[in-house]
């Protein structure tokens, strides 16, 4: 039941991180008082999470807190003692897989710079070996070679920051050897099963194309090229490697699940596709060799079965862990042992390992079990109408005890999502759920452009940063106040990256709507944002131009949509968080937007973290920013000052 992990995306330049407060007000006697739930049973570190199974299922591994960073840790089947693999004490590790039964590969940046390293370490106790050790270099893993026990396949840019050649890393010995130079233009590469790379994704310009060898010592030909707003992204080759599975939306506006044919350079055959909304998940059997599901997201996650055993498994978890959602997150290589996870609006959930001989379903784990989730909010569907007639869908999430009936003139946080081309779904949010237990609603709404809604929703918000993309929070923020919910004079509205962006053009487009912001890693000035980007990034700029625009053709609409050139008008207080490191939007954008604050005489609060990116994993510095902008809302929206210790 292998989920692929080689979408090449090519469009998509930002990602979304992240994304405050009193009790809740008694309305009536029908409402709930919530517990008041110290700050950091949101923030802190799981107890353990990420657990995956070694292929032959003997163990079973997890990451957990030492020395508040998260670092690996294993477990025997059968057994209650577990062993530390690592000990990272200045950065928790991000990804890690097994790459065999005695060996697993993660991978780990500083400070927040996401140059990520590799390393190994051996289940036999050995201290961990970084096999990628240069500075200023980024790796990522493409492919583990299930099938291949002691090699994978990574890419990094160490021979040219702007592009990333693919390398085989042998693990017996550490070894690489550059499988091919990458001309400049390759932004992704694929390998068949036998782990022999045969397909690459290039750009050029706005252009998206698919190359294709039939073996490594054959030449490369390009056998498709579209417009980048139009493309297959392929996911994995068809188990007899002759052809492609992936992700398509040339000729239809919904991206659908297609078998290509490599041979002729077409589409053959639709394995799925949904009306309403963006297909672009597939699972398969890496053992039995068959596909097995197609995934998209409605409100929720949701699964069209190709696969009757796989369907059978599903059944029965949702029966047994009936109110929660379903995830299989990992398998031993024989099928037959597997990991689960729950979750659901108002929990992290747990983990389980289910044996599928004798339908055994055991519990691991909770992920967080200090989090109380009848003392959680509710995370609703809703959606409203844009100014000009665009469907928005979103969440709205009430403090405990309300429901859409009897929410009445709450105070409201708005948190527009980053990207600004990703979504939000529906699961347990820390963020969201803090600030429902310190009583106020949160609106969070998928913008013209968020992901997942097709080609046409995605194509409306090009060159509409800080204009129609903007009024879609506008509009959103309105229609709360309309229904009710929202108290119009105790409205804030926050958001990272992206969604920092859209808080400062939020208090700059309407400085009477919102009562104050929080700007997390948001970019400030469009001009300088585009000149400070990774140097990986550069490749996609005559894209990222047409989606946002060009500095140079569009300047007066740069000037227009930037908010550090509007700070005159901007009256609500406004409190700036920043990672000195962040690679993604710079500190200077930060720096920029503060600084013409003070120069206005409007209040503004500054953070910055020196050890962090673009946003805050360490757990001190997530307890700060918390707890910061915790006291910021409440003295800004809540009459009352009860601060969390």
């Amino acid at each position: 039941m292998k989920f692929t992990n080689y979408l090449l995306v090519l469009a998509v330049l930002l990602v979304s991180i992240i994304s405050v407060g009193c009790d809740i007000e008694k309305k009536d006697d029908k409402i709930m008082k919530a517990k008041k739930i110290p700050l950091e049973d949101f923030f802190k570190n799981p107890e353990k999470t990420s657990y995956q199974i070694s292929p032959d299922g003997k163990y079973f591994s997890f990451k957990a807190p030492y020395e508040k960073r998260m670092n690996i840790f294993i477990q025997e089947r059968g057994k209650k003692e577990a062993k530390r693999l690592t000990s990272e004490t200045d950065r928790s590790i991000g990804r890690y897989f097994w790459a065999n039964n005695e060996q697993i590969l993660y991978l780990k940046d500083n400070g927040g710079d996401e140059n990520y390293k590799i390393y190994l370490a051996n289940i036999n106790g050995d201290e961990p070996k970084c096999l990628t050790d240069f500075d200023g270099v980024r790796s990522s893993i493409i492919d583990d070679l299930p099938d291949i026990p002691n090699e994978v396949i990574f890419a990094m840019n160490k021979r040219n920051p702007q592009v990333f050649d693919p390398y085989r890393l042998y693990l017996d010995n550490g070894k690489m050897e550059m499988l091919a130079e990458n001309p400049g233009n390759i932004q992704g590469w694929l390998f068949d099963h036998a782990g022999k790379l045969r397909v690459a994704t290039a750009v050029a310009g706005t252009d998206a194309s698919i190359l294709y060898r039939e073996t490594e010592k054959d030449e490369w030909k390009t056998i498709i090229t579209t417009d980048f707003k139009e493309s297959f992204s392929p996911y994995f080759f068809t188990f007899d490697n002759k052809n492609l599975i992936g992700s398509s939306n040339i000729g239809r506006d919904k991206s659908a699940i297609v078998e290509f044919d490599l041979e002729n350079a077409k589409e053959n055959k639709i394995l799925y596709e949904n009306n309403d909304y963006d297909v672009q998940g597939i699972s398969y059997s890496q053992k039995r060799k068959v596909l097995t599901s197609a995934s998209y997201t409605s409100w929720k996650k949701e699964r069209h079965f190709f696969d009757k055993e796989e369907k059978a498994i599903y059944d029965f978890l949702e029966k047994e862990l009936e109110g929660y959602e379903i995830a299989i997150t990992g398998e031993n290589k024989e099928e037959n042992i597997f990991i689960v996870r729950t979750y659901s609006d108002k929990s992290l959930g747990a983990y389980y390992i289910y044996e599928l001989e004798g339908n055994k379903l055991n519990k691991i784990a909770d992920v967080s079990p200090w989090i109380d989730e009848n003392e959680m909010g509710n995370q609703l569907p809703i959606e409203y109408k844009s100014r000009d007639g665009l469907t928005i869908h979103g969440y709205l999430t009430l403090p405990k005890g309300y429901t859409m009936e009897n929410a009445k003139n709450l105070p409201v946080v708005v948190n527009p999502h980053g990207g600004p081309w990703a979504r939000d779904g529906w699961g347990f949010n820390p963020e969201i759920q803090f600030l429902a237990n310190r009583g106020f609603a949160v609106l969070q709404m998928n913008f013209r452009g968020s992901t997942g809604y097709g080609r046409k929703f995605w194509e409306a918000s090009f060159k509409k940063w800080g204009l129609e993309m903007q009024d879609d929070v506008t509009d959103g923020t309105n229609w709360l106040i309309e229904k009710g919910v929202a108290d119009k004079n105790r409205i804030a509205i926050y958001g990272g990256s992206y969604g920092g962006y859209a808080t400062l053009m939020g208090l700059v487009k309407e400085p009477d709507l919102y009562a104050a912001g929080v700007d997390y890693v948001g970019v400030s000035n469009m001009f300088t944002f585009m000149k400070t980007i990774p140097p990986y990034w550069a490749p996609f700029l005559p894209m990222m131009y047409e989606m946002a625009g060009d500095p140079e053709k569009d300047s007066v609409l740069f000037r227009e949509i930037s908010p550090v050139f509007h700070v005159d008008k901007i009256k609500a207080p406004l409190f700036v968080a920043q990672g000195a490191k962040d690679p993604r939007v710079n500190i200077d954008e930060a720096n920029q937007i503060v600084n013409a604050m003070k120069e206005r005489g409007v209040e503004v609060e500054y953070m910055v973290k020196e050890n962090e990116g673009h946003g805050f994993h360490n757990e001190e510095n997530r307890f700060d920013f918390y707890r910061a902008m915790e006291t910021f809302l409440s003295k800004h929206l809540i009459d009352t000052t009860t601060i969390s210790k």
